[in-house]
């Protein structure tokens, strides 16, 4: 990552505080909103890439305003990465014969609608943009996004805990969380929870002995133990702030040249409770294998606090780091049972992703247990 004397550049290059860079964030997104183009045009994505690719040259060229008069033959489309929720694709243009520019077409996936609020997400990008966070939106079509093509490597698992990395993760984390985003600011989380919830109770499976565990499980009982983790959570007065609420290793980008961490997909963002956030983020080292025996101990907890909380993280009050742990570990539950819930939904509605979900195992949560997991939490469902 260099010599230990370099500094970080941040999120695509943005400073830390500074009231030139405040102003910018709030001033900048009404105008940036309404100059964003839109089209009333869909891809459907159950097309393979060949047969989708006139169609999105097409899209393209009629939100790029640039590339408006360019020949087909000058589009070349590979895909980024195929989302959980979402296609990412890469579109480039020859530029002459030694470069080329490049946008980010995201494809939402069937069904989306069920766990993701796309309005709030639209609403939110032009501000966490002009706050330099995340690819700046260029275009937005029937079920997709174009956006400016970020220069980076996705970060591992593995990568979230290296110290430095994680420092650098917790001070753009407490940057994101002063965002202002126009609306309400009441906390999300909950509302959410109960959404998944109710709709997580009415599923109907085709496969016999899928359906035949899921009868099994009580709903009664996982709303009273969220009814519970709600009232426990509520005593700790938690900071409300505009939360990411996916910060796992996929949605961190760096660009080791420069140096330069990037926040991306803010498809679950909302406002919400500070500690879930953190918390979420935590719970990512466990990784898609959810080997949660890799999830952080007090002393790496303690080290991200730390640059979470100040721009001088040996001065931080140890009060201030008891507090936020205990914050953090309690919130930790919540995110748990959201993304379980999350999981069975996706089970029911199999062709609104675009993993493979393995069913072979399963695991219940338990807002009683701070140790419970549902395991694997992002590739099964919540079934007993």
């Amino acid at each position: 990552m260099g010599s230990d004397g370099r500094s970080w550049n941040g999120v695509a290059g943005g400073a830390r505080g500074g009231g030139e860079e405040k102003t910018r964030a709030v001033a900048a997104p009404a105008a940036a909103l309404a100059e964003v183009p839109t089209s009333t045009a869909a891809v459907d994505i159950s097309l393979p890439l060949p047969e989708m690719t006139p169609r999105i040259i097409d899209l393209c060229k009629e939100l790029v305003k640039e590339w408006s008069s360019l020949d087909s033959s000058c589009f070349s489309i590979s895909t980024v990465s195929g989302g959980i929720t979402n296609m990412l694709l890469k579109v480039s243009v020859k530029e002459g014969s030694d470069s080329e520019s490049s946008v980010t077409v995201r494809l939402y996936g069937p069904n989306t609608d069920l766990v993701i609020d796309r309005e709030r997400e639209l609403q939110a990008i032009p501000y966490l943009s002009a706050a330099r966070f995340g690819a700046r939106l260029l275009g937005v079509f029937e079920n997709g996004v174009v956006s400016s093509f970020i220069h980076a490597r996705t970060l591992s698992p593995s990568d979230m805990k290296e110290p430095r990395i994680a420092a650098e993760i917790a001070k753009q984390l407490q940057k994101f969380h002063q965002v202002d985003i126009p609306g309400s600011k009441e906390p999300q989380l909950w509302n959410d929870i109960f959404k998944f919830l109710r709709k997580a109770s009415v599923l109907k499976f085709e496969d016999n002995e899928k359906q035949k565990r899921y009868e099994t499980i009580s709903f009664r009982e996982i709303q009273d133990e969220v009814k519970e983790l709600k009232d426990l959570s509520d005593l700790l007065h938690a900071p409300v702030v505009f939360a990411h609420n996916d910060l796992l290793s996929g949605n961190l980008m760096l660009n080791d040249l420069e140096e330069k961490l990037y926040f991306i997909d803010f498809e679950y963002g909302s406002y919400s409770y500070r500690g879930f956030d953190i918390a979420n983020h935590f719970n990512e080292y466990a990784g898609f294998e959810c080997d949660y025996n890799l999830y952080p101990d007090k002393d790496v907890q303690y080290h991200f606090f730390r640059n979470y909380l100040s721009d001088r993280p040996s001065e931080v009050q140890e009060q201030d780091l008891d507090a936020l742990y205990t914050e953090t570990n309690t919130f930790r539950l919540a995110s748990h049972l959201y993304w379980a819930l999350w999981a069975l939904i996706q089970q029911g509605y199999p062709q609104s992703i675009s993993i493979t979900l393995d069913t072979s195992s399963y695991g219940t949560a338990n807002t009683r247990n701070s140790e419970s997991s549902v395991s694997p939490w992002r590739k099964a469902s919540f079934l007993p």
